[in-house]
């Protein structure tokens, strides 16, 4: 079973699906993303924690494991911790232990999804284009 638990984000929509994954920045850890009918951008920052990345077209999701093995999605929502996920499973236990109880965090858009996982918490910034 993968568990959700939702995450407040500072994000500009009410519905993740408009949103796009623009960019992500490897030296501050921080992905940036955005709507196109909005001036504004949102940054999610780990700054200063080590990471684990993915990012992938939403659709492949549903290929590890079945939507009923799913709890705790929310309709159009943007970020969420995760527990029980095959990619999470999959990390090498020696960097889990190295870098100190890291948390799976992802993020959904309508066509993307990154896959965070850090010791550190996410940070969200609203800032114009």
């Amino acid at each position: 079973m993968i568990e959700y638990f939702p995450i407040e984000s500072k994000a500009p929509w009410t519905n993740a699906d408009d949103a796009d994954l623009l960019s992500f920045d490897w030296l501050r850890e921080t992905a940036t993303f955005a709507t196109s009918d909005d001036d504004r951008l949102l940054e999610v920052s780990f700054l200063g924690s080590d990471v684990i990345v993915r990012m992938l077209d939403e659709f492949p999701l549903s290929t590890e494991s079945g939507p009923d093995d799913w709890v705790g999605l929310i309709p159009h929502h943007f970020a969420y911790r995760v527990e029980g996920d095959p990619f999470f499973k999959a990390q090498s236990g020696a960097w889990r232990e190295v870098v100190g109880s890291p948390k799976h965090y992802r993020f959904l858009t309508g066509s993307d999804c990154l896959d965070v996982i850090s010791s550190g918490v996410p940070t969200f910034r609203l800032f114009k284009r």
